[in-house]
């Protein structure tokens, strides 16, 4: 069965917005910076899903777009002012970064408030993506405890990029989830994969057929790829449907929850 991200996202949205309705009435506006580099239609596309949740909740959003060219001099500066600016509550660097700039230190360099992507490794918030995949599974549980469920469950992690598959497997660590994780260099990739009960894809290309899987799986697809202008995941769900127990559709899956959690943390990182 299909998940609807969508449907997941809008119930969400509902709620962040009679709160920002009530910051509002405190004069407060929720505030998030944007900081990108060059322009690629991933990001144009990540960009346009932002504008539209912070417009539909009520948020205010800055795009500050950097050439690829930047001096890592430039964009550290910019962040520490808006470390100190009060009307700034979330920052976010859009991935992927230039060759110049430090993935750990511009990391770090988000005061902890404000971390509202989860990229720091003590960030107060969860990265919005891991969220999202979690959110996606327990909507087809009803009633039942998802860390109960997931404790019980094989869980295999496919993908360690930096703007997915990294931040999900973090998060699953962070909540003592015990996971297998698969990369290009993992022996018996099939047979891992065929075990598993749930599986959370984050590579950007269609890895996974019907017949690598186990009957009944659970499969979140976060990884996209573009194939003649059209935004495609890890597998093909023609493909997969008749095999699995749920899955989540690209587009239209984890990404609408991806950006909806965003907003939650910019809620979150206001309120606070």
């Amino acid at each position: 069965m299909k998940i609807d991200g969508k449907v997941v996202a809008e119930e969400i949205l509902e709620n962040l917005k009679e709160r920002v309705e009530k910051l509002k009435e405190r004069k407060v506006t929720p505030h998030l910076y944007i900081i990108t580099f060059g322009t690629n239609p991933q990001t144009e596309s990540y960009l346009k899903q932002k504008l539209l949740r912070a417009k539909q909740i009520g948020a205010k959003t800055t795009i500050k777009k950097f050439p690829v060219k930047v001096s890592p001099k430039t964009v550290f500066s910019l962040i520490e002012n808006l470390n100190k600016d009060k009307k700034i509550h979330g920052i976010i660097v859009q991935r992927p970064l230039p060759k110049q700039i430090d993935e750990e230190k511009i990391s770090l360099a988000i005061t902890l408030p404000k971390d509202v992507d989860g990229f720091h490794p003590h960030s107060k918030f969860a990265p919005p993506v891991g969220l999202a995949v979690l959110k996606l599974i327990e909507d087809t549980l009803g009633n039942q405890d998802i860390y109960e469920f997931l404790k019980s469950k094989k869980i295999v992690l496919i993908g360690k990029g930096i703007t997915a598959g990294k931040p999900i497997i973090n998060l699953f660590k962070r909540l003592n989830i015990k996971v297998k994780i698969v990369d290009s260099k993992t022996k018996d990739r099939k047979k891992i994969i065929k075990s598993a009960d749930i599986i959370v894809s984050s590579v950007g290309k269609r890895i996974i057929k019907k017949e690598d899987l186990k009957r009944n799986v659970l499969l979140i697809g976060v990884g996209m790829h573009t194939l003649n202008g059209k935004l495609k995941g890890d597998f093909d769900e023609e493909d997969i449907k008749d095999k699995v127990s749920f899955y989540s559709p690209t587009p239209g899956g984890v990404g609408p929850v991806n950006v909806t959690m965003l907003m939650k943390n910019l809620v979150e990182a206001t309120e606070n």
